[in-house]
């Protein structure tokens, strides 16, 4: 079975998102039981889930 796991399991709490996978907590879970085409729809929407840290506006230097 395909799976995003990559053996990184925290979760981030302003997004939650698993740092490592960028799933939910209901999707892995649920992916043991999940059909291969949900499985699939979930692995395409990951790339899209962004978890970079917030960009900070910084003043030109003078």
């Amino acid at each position: 079975m395909k799976t995003p796991c990559v053996k990184v399991c925290q979760m981030d709490p302003s997004r939650d998102l698993c740092l490592g996978c960028r799933r939910t907590l209901d999707e892995i879970a649920r992916w043991g039981t999940m059909s291969d085409a949900e499985r699939e729809r979930v692995l395409a929407e990951l790339p899209r889930r962004s978890l970079d840290v917030l960009e900070v506006p910084v003043p030109p230097l003078a």
